[in-house]
């Protein structure tokens, strides 16, 4: 098969390189493990076989992450939220509306925390071969230490120059390559990307945990993995198909990390099934009435006594600058105001990374009329009811804003397990008590910095 065209679209300020293959139904995003290059990945005749298969089942959008491949370099690494930016351009790009979405390894996160985001341009997510977290937890006692995981990523740049050490790692993730495909693998991966942002890339996903958004996975979901992978426990699998609603687990012989190798035609077979019983009917029909969001709630800091210093008229022209500030950074930062009553605004934002700058941008620039605001931040299921939102997640936002000092900027244990390797810097204020909400909730304070 010929290389198909390499296009470029815009995701923000960065060129992202992508492919269509194809021409039938359902759209379907591939996200790697790790990273590729759109172009060399069809010279590996394992890997070319592999995406005609995919190709055969719909149309096929590919694209190289920013940072890697034939898409543009970038500085620092991106966060989950700016990696949906990019299958967003990607498929806007492509005509497509809506697509299924697989993920491989650290790939797999990203589309579940995409399909709980935009359920309405996801018909249906596959995790293979993945996982809910990189380290070890109590509830995933499994799982390696991070001091295991950093010796493996500084192992891997150690050795990420020498072409028979990067051959003998991928053999050992996957021991059915034969010597010449291990090579050929091994050279994609190490033309794709360099050590240091491959270490980069590695050492954000270390920390991000998506067990919170599980449970709100309402598309249709495959979660398959093979049972006897030397670096991946099956309990991994398991656990993804317990929290997502509805899921359905499919466990494959075999010890071959890469999905191009070993039993490849049962595992095609199962992932034709699956994008074959999504229907048009079920969720083309259907607008999702619950997303996940990111809500904002802030207020000014003793309010009624600087309204009673000023008098009615000057407080009133305060306030309006108040609130000029804030709709000005929501715009920046894609925010959507959704209500705003006397000093405090409610806010939504599709990524918790972007509600945070937004938030601290609105603090300094609030500061600057000589108020204080408090600002809460929590990340979960919203239900839509027309143009607004409303459920648990917002009251907890608004909870968690009420407890903030001055000038801070609070955030729930969710959010920080999205925001991981964002480079946004918390400190942890403890477990709290939420009027009327259940149990207690550990919050987090953005540095003041």
């Amino acid at each position: 098969m010929d290389i198909p065209q390499t296009r470029y679209t815009r995701s923000g300020d960065v060129n992202i390189a992508y492919q269509v293959v194809g021409e039938s139904s359902p759209d379907i995003v591939f996200i790697p493990s790790l990273t590729h290059h759109i172009e060399l990945v069809w010279e590996n005749p394992p890997q070319a076989r592999f995406f005609e298969a995919l190709a055969s089942m719909g149309r096929l959008l590919l694209f190289d992450k920013r940072g890697t491949g034939m898409s543009d370099r970038v500085v620092g690494v991106p966060t989950l939220e700016a990696r949906m930016d990019d299958i967003r351009a990607v498929m806007d790009a492509a005509g497509s509306e809506r697509a299924a979405l697989i993920g491989l390894g650290e790939g797999g996160p990203l589309c579940a925390l995409f399909a709980a985001t935009y359920p309405e341009r996801t018909t249906g997510l596959v995790l293979l071969n993945t996982l809910p977290r990189t380290t070890r937890s109590p509830e995933l006692p499994w799982l390696p230490t991070r001091a295991e995981v950093e010796r493996r990523i500084e192992e891997m740049v150690r050795l990420w120059g020498d072409p028979h050490s990067a051959e003998e790692s991928f053999a050992r993730g996957s021991p059915s390559a034969t010597e010449e495909e291990a090579r050929g693998f091994a050279r994609v991966m190490r033309l794709s990307v360099s050590p240091g942002a491959a270490a980069a890339y590695l050492r954000m996903n270390v920390d991000v945990d998506i067990r919170g958004v599980l449970p709100l996975i309402r598309v249709p979901t495959l979660v398959m993995s093979r049972t006897e992978l030397a670096s991946l426990d099956i309990r991994n699998a398991r656990y993804l198909a317990e929290h997502i609603p509805g899921a359905r687990l499919v466990e494959l012989p075999g010890r071959d990390f890469a999905p191009q190798l070993g039993d490849v035609e049962r595992l095609v077979g199962e992932l034709r099934d699956f994008l074959a019983g999504i229907t048009a009917e079920q969720r083309w029909e259907i607008e999702p009435d619950r997303v996940l969001a990111t809500v904002l709630f802030t207020d000014i800091v003793g309010a009624t006594t600087r309204a009673a210093e000023l008098g009615d008229r000057r407080w009133r022209e305060l306030l309006e600058q108040h609130h000029d500030v804030i709709r000005g950074r929501l715009s920046r930062f894609r925010g959507r105001e959704l209500d705003t009553a006397g000093d405090g605004f409610f806010a939504a934002f599709d990524g918790p990374a972007r509600a945070i700058q937004c938030a601290c941008a609105i603090r300094d620039g609030i500061a600057d009329l000589g108020l204080d605001v408090r600002a809460g931040l929590h990340t979960g299921e919203c239900e839509r009811v027309g143009d607004k939102i409303t459920g648990i997640a917002v009251h907890i936002g608004a909870r968690v804003a009420a407890i903030a000092e001055p000038r801070e900027v609070l955030v729930s244990r969710t959010v920080r397990d999205l925001v991981a390797g964002s480079g946004i810097e918390l400190v942890d204020r403890g477990e709290h008590e939420l009027k009327g909400v259940p149990g207690t909730w550990r919050l987090f304070a953005v540095e003041a910095d």
